[in-house]
């Protein structure tokens, strides 16, 4: 008997079943089964090892592998090719989901061209949430008929993960448009009042349109007129300075101002700066900022005598908002990195991490308290 056979019941079982139209194959160790994904329904083998059942797996999974590939090594020789980078060629990815290996579904949902349909067929081979949040990163599948199913197994299952970036992260993938519905996105709002945690993933995805706006500045109104043409004809400075007052503005630092005050641990820090830096990113310093906060006030006011035309136009129409404008700039020189030679100088978390980024956030908390016209 060669060595690597499988029981003669099986090999038959297995090869018709492989002839068919089968989308995908998973494997159930415990219960020594196999399932199969057709165009017509789920097919069961219940397997007959005629030897222990870590190597018999194997036998399957060689004979899957020769099946679908041609490779007589099967599946572990051409399996090394593919990665979790994304990177995994667009053609064959439907390949990857008949070996009956969880890595070769990783290969396939990971994949930067995976299509609705493969990301159906790999859910059903391997339904797990880091599955599902990197197959929603995918345009065809956030957009496809996939990508519902896919949101509400990782709203369901959000209670159960402990760790704040895979929080955040989920929340962010979750708000994309269309793929929950209005009373799922505010139950996700509600939770940022126990937990801000769930605000930086509102930061992230939806910057201007998040849950229970605010009023806007007090001087919004009169801005808006003042330098509503000089917004029109592109003037990011006047641009961003009217969006920062408006009510979307003044929400997003409402909401920015409440994480930074109790930040669960480094991810959420570095989440909330890298989603501050983004937000004014559209006049942040063609040149490198300084690293340290201090600095960077002190380089922003310095500024304010040899400010670029676009912002000399918009401090003429308007004088009154130079501290804003100034403001302005220092947030746009915010991001992770400015909180860095703190952080990596421990591993604190909680209210120590808080007492060691004091020197970092009293004074942004300042810039974004003037910005809301609640002085400086």
């Amino acid at each position: 008997m060669n060595p690597s056979a499988l029981s003669h019941e099986d090999t038959l079982r297995l090869n018709v079943l492989m002839a068919g139209e089968v989308q995908a194959v998973r494997l159930d160790e415990a219960r020594m089964t196999l399932h199969a994904l057709t165009d017509r329904g789920e097919a069961v083998v219940r397997l007959t090892p005629n030897c222990g059942p870590d190597q018999y797996l194997r036998r399957v999974r060689e004979f899957l592998g020769g099946h679908v590939l041609g490779s007589p090594g099967g599946y572990p020789v051409y399996l090394q090719r593919w990665t979790r980078m994304g990177q995994a060629r667009d053609k064959g990815l439907d390949k990857l989901l008949l070996l009956g290996e969880p890595e070769a579904v990783i290969s396939a949902a990971y994949s930067s061209g995976i299509t609705d349909e493969i990301a159906r067929r790999a859910w059903w081979a391997m339904p797990v949430a880091d599955n599902a949040r990197r197959m929603l990163e995918r345009g065809a599948v956030a957009q496809g008929k996939t990508g519902s199913e896919l949101a509400a197994f990782l709203i369901e299952h959000l209670p159960f993960e402990t760790q704040p970036h895979t929080i955040i992260d989920t929340v962010r993938i979750v708000l994309q448009p269309g793929l929950i519905t209005p009373e799922a996105r505010r139950q996700l709002w509600n939770k940022g009042r126990h937990d801000n945690i769930y605000y930086v993933g509102f930061l992230e995805r939806l910057p201007d349109n998040l849950p229970e706006p605010t009023v806007p500045h007090q001087a919004w109104a009169a801005l808006s007129v003042k330098l509503g043409a000089s917004a029109d004809a592109g003037n990011p400075f006047a641009q961003q300075l009217l969006r920062t007052l408006s009510a979307g503005g003044q929400t997003f630092l409402k909401t920015v101002d409440e994480v930074l005050q109790r930040p669960a641990d480094q991810d959420v820090v570095n989440a909330v700066l890298n989603a501050i830096a983004l937000y004014f990113s559209t006049i942040r310093a063609a040149t490198p900022c300084p690293a340290e906060i201090s600095a960077i006030i002190h380089d922003s006011g310095a500024d304010c005598a040899g400010l670029a035309p676009r912002l000399q136009s918009v401090l003429a129409a308007a004088p009154e908002i130079a501290a804003e404008a100034r403001a302005m700039q220092v947030l746009s020189c915010i991001d992770s990195a400015v909180a860095r030679p703190i952080l990596s100088r421990t591993t604190a978390i909680g209210t120590l991490m808080r007492r060691k980024l004091e020197p970092l956030v009293t004074p942004l908390r300042r810039q974004i308290a003037q910005l809301r016209g609640l002085g400086a």
